[in-house]
């Protein structure tokens, strides 16, 4: 199951123009999810000649039961956003609220999938 949490999922329909992996050990488990990946990926949208580069950032979790990307930031955060972005997250504990956001709604999308209709 791979689940793009955006309202507007085209806009992650591409390569990521950069990747900045915070955890790639295979053997975490969390609430029953064993995490394969979490990276934070980086999407130049474009280049205002004022207010420089428009990045959406999205944080990618990859676990034994689906993967999950969704917007992690966005907006002109200049040269250099992705590195600064994983900085933060790294120094305040954020990967463990990453990792537990992409989990609910990955267990959201299983219930809703063993619903029956």
């Amino acid at each position: 199951m791979k689940i793009i949490d955006l309202y507007d999922p085209s806009r992650v329909d591409k390569t990521p123009d950069g990747i900045h992996v915070l955890l790639e050990s295979g053997n975490f488990i969390h609430d029953g999810f064993s995490i394969r990946a979490v990276e934070l990926r980086h999407y130049l949208e474009c280049i205002d000649p004022h207010l420089g580069p428009y990045s959406l950032i999205t944080s990618y979790v990859e676990t034994d039961k689906g993967s999950v990307e969704m917007i992690y930031d966005e907006g002109f955060r200049g040269e250099d956003s992705l590195n600064r972005a994983a900085s933060f997250l790294v120094s305040n504990l954020g990967i463990s609220a990453l990792i537990l956001r992409s989990i609910i709604t990955l267990r959201e999308h299983i219930d809703n999938d063993n619903v029956p209709h």
